[in-house]
């Protein structure tokens, strides 16, 4: 069987995501599509719209055979140990192929991009260094000194977004020394962070939440950029939840968290550096919204995405000693749902997986499995409160999705 990987959030499942996944079988000739894909807490920092069961099913129903969770360690992160864990994840999973999306759309780009910067990697990296001194943030620093690099015209733009995560999952294969093959799409009309719709069948994720969280009550608005089962399922999950997930749930939360916290305790908190703490505390009390706060919060040299990953570290309380542990690589691989093909596949693969194959929650005691079920309580701590007890059993008591 020949098996692609892809990298993936889903929040939510659109029609973006199905080319992805049709495009990916199509350039490998793939047999099975296997998603790394985060868990209740995302990339940028974000609790995701729906639990990752919900969007597990979106994935099955999608295209894709079999969905491992991403553990929060990795989930969580800034784009190199982001990659560091999904590459890990899907070659762990026996992969051949990792197809992800990107602006350039050529391989051969990241490759290039990848000897360029090892070649130069001093100058890059006083260059980094150089930019983060002048104020500026560690991913706009990062543009700027590869910029003063003067890279040709054959290498690719390292300020965009899926770019940016293109090279590092490149980057990971190579030092890794992963035996993977990594092709590259183009995203096609709807950029990655397009806040309203462009077209008339391709969105981002970013405007269907925008429509959701702008009129719940009113979800036919996104009809026309996701898939029939993506729409029945997040009505579903309104339904039998009683909200959609966002930021503003936890404010209340974070508050608290955050009042009843010292600068010495904060110290302690992944991510709280350069007397970050001070500042987080003297503006907790002003204000009366995730938003607002947020806007006063953000400097030159800390983004909105680098902020909101460090007061989702506040909010689960997740500490520098527990990620100074973590290792590069994923230690597990947790089954959140698989196809008829995709148990086929396990049935013929399990036994050769270096690491352990978690079905049961309840079965293994692992640092970075911890870590994702304390992450998994508080995410249900957004939902009112006569479901959240329904929202903690499932990441206990549910079994792996099964689509035939």
């Amino acid at each position: 069987m020949k098996v692609v990987g892809v990298v993936v959030e889903y929040n939510p499942f659109h029609y973006g995501h199905a080319y992805h996944i049709q495009k990916a079988k199509e350039i490998t000739g793939a047999d099975i599509v296997i998603a790394a894909m985060s868990g209740n807490f995302l990339q940028r920092g974000e609790p995701a719209l729906v639990s990752k069961w919900t969007r597990t099913e979106m994935a099955l129903r999608g295209g894709v055979d079999l969905v491992f969770e991403l553990p929060y360690s990795f989930a969580v992160q800034k784009a190199d140990t982001f990659a560091n864990g999904a590459v890990s994840l899907l070659g762990f999973a026996g992969c051949d192929t990792i197809c992800f999306g990107s602006e350039s759309g050529r391989i051969e780009d990241f490759y290039r991009t990848y000897d360029f910067l090892i070649t130069n990697q001093e100058l890059y990296n006083e260059a980094i260094q150089k930019y983060v001194k002048a104020g500026y943030s560690y991913p706009k620093a990062m543009a700027l000194a590869y910029q003063e690099l003067d890279p040709t015209k054959n290498l690719i733009n390292l300020s965009q977004p899926n770019n940016i995560l293109g090279y590092q999952y490149v980057r990971s294969a190579i030092e890794q020394k992963q035996n993977l093959k990594m092709v590259t799409i183009e995203r096609k009309n709807a950029q990655y962070h397009d806040q309203e719709f462009t077209s008339s069948k391709i969105a981002s994720a970013t405007s269907i939440r925008k429509a959701l969280f702008t009129s719940p009550e009113n979800a036919t608005s996104i009809q026309s950029y996701v898939p029939q089962h993506t729409y029945s399922l997040l009505k579903d999950y309104q339904h039998r939840f009683g909200s959609f997930h966002q930021w503003e749930n936890y404010w209340d939360l974070l508050q608290f968290r955050l009042l009843q916290s010292n600068p010495f305790e904060l110290q302690k908190i992944y991510e709280i550096e350069e007397g970050m703490e001070n500042r987080i505390l003297s503006l907790i009390k002003k204000y009366e919204s995730f938003a607002q706060f947020m806007e006063a919060l953000k400097t030159k040299r800390y983004t909105w995405t680098r902020l909101q990953r460090t007061l989702t570290h506040i909010l689960t309380n997740t500490t520098k000693k527990e990620m100074e542990m973590n290792e590069e690589r994923v230690a597990y691989l947790r089954l959140l749902g698989m196809t008829e093909n995709g148990r086929t596949y396990l049935n013929q693969r399990k036994k050769n997986f270096p690491v352990p194959l978690v079905t049961k929650r309840a079965n293994y005691h692992l640092p970075q499995l911890e870590i994702d079920s304390r992450a998994a309580h508080i995410y249900a701590m957004g939902l009112p409160q006569d479901t959240r007890q329904l929202a903690v059993n499932q990441e206990y008591s549910q079994k792996p999705l099964y689509m035939t």
